[in-house]
């Protein structure tokens, strides 16, 4: 879609370029923003061309650019970057293109990056407009529907996810239809320390994370999901069916991580 308003698209090769100015907004990929109208717009900030490294690994934490594309991440070796990738059901020219800080900075309830970011404990660094950084849990960085909390001015720099996170993983999906939006996508996992956290999203208006200090029974599990209360109403599921196959889908994960 054309952006008929848009006066000018300036290119940002360093932190001096990313003052956006009124009317402007930062870019990623662009998948979404040229997918409607966007009212107000009149500038677009591209950061592509920062030469963010997309991933960098150490043997602590994974630190995701904001730029990285979903290709680049679904490529990395743990099954569950490739499960969240495909959970985007998008073309492979769209894998191409999207990127991770877009994903979740949109923050739609069905946004994959905001599920696996936020069920690996994932950290979003945060540009602020003064020249500084803060850091914020991903499970908190998305307010509820395309809420987030970043201020004006700010920009989504990467997202930090301990490699320890990674141990153990289990994933679930469904939607109403084959290709259809994700209707809830619940994601567990177990750490070396044997806690327990199993993280609810796309039925939900935000992430919502259950942990328990170690494995959980399946009463711990129901009690934790029934306590949800912001299920998501669209026409890809009604909030009770979010919650019934939420609960299921807990409880085959607790069955999975024992």
């Amino acid at each position: 879609m054309d952006l008929i308003d848009v006066r000018e698209v300036r290119v940002a090769h360093s932190r001096a370029d990313m003052v956006l100015r009124p009317g402007e907004r930062a870019m990623g990929g662009g998948t979404w923003l040229y997918s409607e109208p966007q009212p107000g717009l009149t500038g677009i900030l591209d950061l592509t061309s920062m030469g963010w490294e997309p991933v960098t690994r150490t043997s602590e934490t994974i630190t995701v650019a904001a730029t990285c594309t979903i290709e680049t991440l679904r490529a990395l070796p743990e099954p569950l970057f490739e499960q969240c990738a495909d959970s985007l059901l998008a073309s492979w020219k769209i894998q191409r293109t999207a990127t991770v800080g877009g994903n979740i900075a949109l923050a739609l309830p069905a946004g994959p990056m905001t599920s696996l970011a936020s069920a690996l404990d994932g950290i979003a660094v945060i540009w602020t407009a003064d020249g500084g950084e803060r850091r914020v849990p991903v499970t908190e960085f998305v307010t509820g529907v395309v809420t987030t909390v970043l201020a004006p001015g700010e920009i989504l720099r990467a997202i930090e996810i301990p490699a320890a996170s990674l141990h153990r993983t289990a994933f679930r999906r469904i939607a109403r239809s084959p290709m259809g939006r994700t209707g809830t996508l619940v994601i567990g996992r177990m750490d070396t320390s044997g806690e327990t956290v199993i993280t609810v999203t796309g039925g939900t208006t935000r992430p919502r994370q259950l942990r328990f200090d170690a494995a959980p029974g399946a009463e711990d599990v129901a009690s934790a999901v029934d306590a949800i209360d912001d299920w998501y109403d669209d026409p890809h599921g009604a909030p009770d069916w979010r919650r019934a196959m939420s609960m299921l889908f807990a409880e085959q994960i607790r069955q999975e991580l024992s």
